[in-house]
């Protein structure tokens, strides 16, 4: 017997007038290829996503375009909704803010790395042992100046920094100094264009990275490191050289509230850049040690005590395993990633999205241009026959293929915050 008319009427106002909330995760690198047989989201433990995929709809991303190979950062500006074709000017200012340095207009930004080359600069570690902390190494180049340019650098998580130039006559019309792999030299900083600004840049950096060396190979700290057989952090490698953005607000554009949690200073910066407000939190370290409970209480906290609309999430640690070519680790942490769920199976006015940047295939440990899975959970979404959250099931969804700069006006959809395009 169906229930009475009335019944219906209820139900409609009831969802009629929910506020909806958004927590939006972006798992890292997770989407992968096939080992096996499998692949780690194929072989992982993760109850908490597979319900959320049992009970809502999927389907694959290609988060710039089809075999185009995101970079995270880019990658997080199409989730974002942002076109990173027209947004993107570089990684380093993200970095440098990200790391907590404000930077200003006329600035140049770099991601660095702390890495360990010979006495003839051939790369040997461009992680340097994955070092811990390399802050006293960074104190000690930070606040110098070359050819009347400030020097300004910060440690981040592990190996990685921030470096930013600050004087007048600079350009980021530069090459990296970083080849990329090991077993190649350091490479010399060229300007990429025939301007005075570019070339005066590429010989600050390159004075700068030779004074990195002269200064840290027998900095007390690397000292140590080989006495106990560790690697030293010899050398500051730069690369991503990138003027300061200008981003429309996140709140402009969309007109939402939003908070972006993050252990990596590149993310956090992005956010930044976005006028999203991005917190340290302690225990979020971007690696393998990291509490993803951290994350999503402040999420909640954000969305349900402070009045927030949308929440973003990255968890690193599964990227961090695909560059690692670590398969047993990727599968680990997505499982550790998948505890972050259970907190919020229970709220009936939530819009989840669950996706990753990029692929990060423990076969080739680095990016590819491979899509990423996305499942969709919403109060009444149409939901599709897929069961597990993975790239093969994913594919079958009811979602079909899609951009990520699709994500945001389907999720301010769900959530009844979209406004209708046309009369």
């Amino acid at each position: 017997m169906c229930p009475p008319l009335n019944f219906w009427s209820r139900m409609i106002q009831e969802v009629m007038f929910m506020s909806k909330k958004i927590l939006f995760v972006i798992l890292d690198g997770v989407g992968d290829r096939v080992l096996n047989g499998r692949t780690p989201l194929e072989v992982a433990v993760k109850p908490n996503m597979d319900f959320i995929a049992k009970n809502g709809v999927q389907g694959i991303v290609d988060v710039i375009s089809p075999g185009v190979i995101p970079g995270s950062d880019t990658a997080h500006l199409s989730l974002m909704g942002y076109d990173p074709y027209k947004s993107y000017t570089g990684r380093g200012p993200l970095e440098a803010m990200g790391a907590g340095i404000e930077v200003k207009p006329g600035d140049i930004g770099f991601r660095v790395n702390f890495a360990t080359v010979d006495e003839n600069w051939i790369i040997k570690d461009r992680r340097a042992g994955r070092i811990k902390d390399a802050r006293p190494l960074a104190e000690v180049l930070d606040g110098m100046e070359i050819d009347g340019v400030k020097i300004i650098l910060r440690a981040t998580v592990e190996h990685r920094g921030a470096l930013v130039l600050r004087g007048e006559g600079l350009s980021d019309k530069i090459t990296d100094a970083d080849p990329h792999e090991v077993g190649k030299p350091v490479l010399e900083v060229k300007p990429t264009d025939d301007s005075e600004e570019a070339k005066r840049t590429a010989d600050i950096v390159n004075k700068f990275i030779k004074k990195s060396y002269e200064m840290l190979k027998d900095h007390p700290l690397n000292k140590e490191r080989e006495k106990q057989g560790l690697l030293p952090a010899n050398i500051v490698l730069p690369r991503g050289p990138g003027k300061v953005p200008h981003l429309q607000s996140f709140e402009d554009k969309w007109g939402i509230k939003g908070i972006f949690i993050a252990g990596v200073a590149l993310l956090k910066g992005l956010g930044r850049f976005a006028g999203l407000p991005a917190p340290d939190l302690e225990g979020a370290t971007g690696g393998y040690d990291t509490n993803p409970m951290v994350k999503i209480d402040r999420a909640l906290k954000f969305l349900y005590e402070e009045d927030g609309d949308i929440a973003f999430i990255n968890f690193k640690a599964t990227d961090v395993a695909g560059h690692d070519m670590n398969f047993e680790k990727k599968v680990e942490m997505i499982e550790k990633a998948d505890k972050m769920f259970e907190k919020v199976l229970d709220k009936d006015d939530l819009v989840i999205a669950i996706t990753g940047d990029h692929s990060t295939p423990v076969t080739k440990g680095d990016h590819s241009g491979d899509p990423v899975p996305l499942v969709l959970y919403a109060p009444n979404v149409r939901t599709d026959n897929t069961l597990y959250f993975s790239e093969r099931e994913a594919a079958m969804g009811g979602l079909g293929r899609i951009k990520g700069f699709d994500i945001m006006p389907i999720l301010m959809d769900l959530s009844d915050k979209a406004h209708k395009f046309g009369a």
